[in-house]
């Protein structure tokens, strides 16, 4: 091969790798459409579960839906702004982890299952994102929780692990233009979820997921007000606690902290016992 024909599909090439990046589309239409269809929400609103056996079916649009995300370059990432940036990532992590349970359903109960004694699920190299190999940990903590990235603890209520025990599920993608109040639905929500988070009066027992003891400190970095895990929980005494007289005593910080078991059962729709 001449060079100039060489130096010519050399081009070609990047143009086309560069039109693939450019042409993410940040409504992320195509992930929505996976979610509303398979996302199936408690009656309250406050949980989710997901139905894996429909959703494998349509593993196909899945499996294009992460090509989109893989196609994109760091270079084009970087110059995205920062809501689009986070929602991507978040998308990514979600969209990746129901990946990864596909893999194996129905054959397990839990995301754990997916690991060995010497790798946990989430230590396990099996996709490409911004032009490296990369595994779960590498979004969740290696780009979201990245010191000075976005420091906002919010995220915490967004990335889905696949099981019970996690933040629901959300029946949509989420966007830039909207993300600010899909993180505080998602936070809203999760502590209105009683499974998980609630206030028992009677023994003065706050008792909250275990989310809080891991991740406390990103509560305690001022991000929109939240500059600590009491704070936390005072704001949002009205989903901890039912009655006005409990709820002061949330917002005054007159109980004890007791962490909740995590729940690592699959969070899917056609366990016998949902």
């Amino acid at each position: 091969m001449n060079q100039k024909l060489h130096q010519l599909l050399c081009g070609v090439a990047l143009l086309l790798t560069s039109a693939m990046a450019q042409a993410l589309d940040h409504s992320h239409a195509a992930w929505q459409a996976l979610l509303a269809k398979h996302v199936k929400p408690s009656p309250s609103g406050n949980a989710s579960a997901v139905d894996y056996a429909a959703l494998k079916v349509e593993r196909p649009a899945l499996t294009a839906y992460l090509a989109s995300l893989t196609a994109v370059s760091e270079g084009e990432y970087e110059q995205w702004s920062k809501p689009q940036r986070l929602a991507f990532l978040i998308n990514a992590y979600n969209a990746f982890t129901v990946e990864l349970i596909l893999s194996k359903y129905p054959d397990l109960e839990s995301i754990k299952d997916l690991g060995s004694l010497f790798q946990s699920p989430w230590k396990k190299k099996f996709f490409s994102l911004l032009g490296q190999e990369r595994k779960l940990d590498d979004i969740e903590h290696g780009m979201i929780r990245a010191p000075g990235a976005f420091d906002d603890p919010r995220i915490h209520a967004a990335v889905v692990c696949a099981s019970i025990g996690c933040p629901m599920l959300r029946a949509e993608a989420f966007v830039a233009e909207r993300l600010d109040a899909q993180l505080d639905d998602g936070l809203r929500r999760f502590m209105a979820d009683a499974s998980r988070n609630r206030f028992d009066a009677a023994s003065g027992r706050l008792q909250v997921s275990k989310i809080f003891d891991w991740y406390g400190k990103d509560f305690e970095k001022g991000h929109k007000g939240y500059d600590s895990l009491k704070s936390t929980f005072a704001r949002h005494a009205e989903q901890l606690a039912a009655a006005p007289e409990a709820r002061s005593r949330v917002r005054n910080g007159d109980y004890r902290v007791e962490f909740l078991d995590y729940d690592w059962r699959l969070n899917d729709s056609r366990r016998a016992d949902r």
